[in-house]
């Protein structure tokens, strides 16, 4: 843990202790067990961990029947996303693989080795055989949701990367932001609501209402866009719409120069608005879902995305890094998804730290406002302040050994903490005593003189004026 870490957690005590309690508590609700995998099937875990390792803790926490399905769809749809976000590959060779991925799944031993060296997920494609094989043996009408979602995915991103003003010049309009997000984000939200509801795991409502589970994904994939600026910015790429950066800045690349910090907060905070108007069909979607493990792998991202949303909210470090959550933050909410009342709370939290930060002198001060009001109505509609909050569920009762070794932990973590301000303070001091500070005449001076060594304020008051 880096210094800056330990004084964070100095003084955040709760997020300390969301993080024991997460790592060393955390009972799953569903384990595998690698023992009774195939080796291609384990080659599969191996590669949901180097991907992703957040979404993989969640995903191997789904039902048996949902584990291995949904950990394929997402490799699957991660080797898509490689190759289209690969601009080492020529458009000729690009095109023709995004446009026909769905059927390269049913091609026994199919391997790609054209992704450039320094494509983060390149070996997921060098050996994708392995899941082409274990694609093979997961039940017919998953496979048949997981090909449909890749053919509509990959012919989306191949009209986008064969789109040269889009290549030029981002993205335009906020309908073309939304229609890019659907095929990257929302598209894997209704293939993933397939699944649900064919293993009778959500409401078969989630089916008729297709926005729900759009506003799914793109709540999560405009939070990574606005939250990825500099990123994608050093990557020579954009995707906030012209339709809003145009309204601040003259060129996209103005709203990481330092001298347009207002105009660039402004900017943010309607990128922000925009995506608040996904957050009510969040949680409605949420309450659509019937098996908990289900519950907690779409209640965890979108916990997350809304705690973001409320950190990069008038943030101007977004302009010049990425910015993410502190690790004991993410702990915390990822005790907090118990069930819905749990996280329309957590909801409510953070919309109101949105709304506490929203500035009047923004142009869209109103509409903000008006968006977070609307969300915190939703809550109250469903959740009346006078109706007594549900119980989490209660977790396995702890032996006094363990209670023990809890306390334990906690003092320690306590003690490593003080222990490493105590001896930063003493190297700052001997710094000082070594570059000539005279401590023995201060201390001789607040020995003589004592308190009155400091002024008051009456002594600090300007002439003419009565000390209140």
């Amino acid at each position: 843990m880096k210094t800056s870490e330990l004084i964070h957690y100095a003084f955040h005590p709760n997020q300390l202790r969301a993080m024991v309690q997460w790592k060393v508590w955390h009972n799953p609700l569903n384990q595998r067990d690698p023992t009774t995998e195939a080796p291609t099937l384990k080659r599969c875990f191996e590669f949901l961990d180097l991907t992703s390792r957040s979404f993989s803790a969640v995903i191997q926490e789904l039902c048996p029947e949902l584990c291995v399905s949904v950990s394929l769809f997402y490799l699957v749809l991660r080797g898509l996303d490689t190759i289209e976000d690969d601009m080492t590959i020529p458009i000729e060779t690009k095109e023709p693989l995004l446009r026909d991925f769905d059927k390269i799944l049913d091609k026994e031993g199919w391997k790609f080795n054209g992704n450039g060296p320094k494509e983060k997920d390149r070996q997921l494609l060098v050996e994708f055989d392995v899941v082409i094989a274990e694609f093979a043996k997961i039940p017919p009408e998953h496979q048949v949701i997981i090909k449909d979602i890749t053919r509509k995915m990959g012919n989306g991103m191949a009209d986008y990367a064969n789109n040269t003003a889009h290549q030029l010049n981002g993205v335009n309009t906020i309908e073309d932001y939304d229609l890019y997000c659907h095929y990257v984000a929302g598209l894997v939200g209704e293939g993933l609501t397939r699944l649900f509801v064919v293993t009778e795991k959500a409401n078969k409502i989630l089916l008729e209402r297709d926005d729900l589970s759009n506003s799914m994904g793109l709540f999560l994939q405009k939070t990574n866009i606005i939250r990825d600026y500099r990123e994608d910015l050093e990557d020579k790429r954009g995707f906030w719409p012209r339709e809003i950066w145009s309204k601040h800045v003259k060129e996209y690349k103005d709203l990481a120069d330092r001298k347009n910090e207002e105009a660039a907060l402004n900017c943010i905070s309607e990128m922000c608005l925009d995506s608040l108007r996904h957050a009510e069909d969040v949680l409605f979607y949420l309450a659509g879902i019937r098996e908990q493990s289900v519950f907690n792998f779409c209640a965890i991202p979108q916990v997350m995305a809304i705690a973001t949303i409320a950190l990069i909210f008038r943030n101007k470090d977004v302009f010049q890094r990425n910015v993410k959550i502190p690790k004991g933050e993410a702990c915390e909410l990822l005790l907090s998804v118990g069930n819905l009342r749990m996280v329309c709370d957590t909801f409510k939290k953070y919309i109101r730290i949105i709304h506490k930060k929203n500035n009047p002198k923004d142009p869209n001060y109103l509409r903000i406002s008006a968006a977070c009001g609307k969300v915190e109505q939703w809550i109250e509609n469903v959740f009346p302040r006078d109706q007594p909050a549900p119980r989490a569920p209660a977790g396995p009762q702890l032996s006094p050994e363990e209670e023990a070794l809890q306390k334990k932990e906690m003092m320690m973590l306590s003690a490593t903490i003080f222990g490493t301000m105590l001896v930063m303070s003493g190297l700052m001091i001997f710094g000082a005593w070594m570059a000539g500070a005279r401590f023995d005449l201060a201390f001789k001076e607040v020995a003589k003189h004592g308190l009155s060594l400091f002024p008051s304020r009456k002594d600090n008051a300007p002439q003419g004026h009565q000390e209140l």
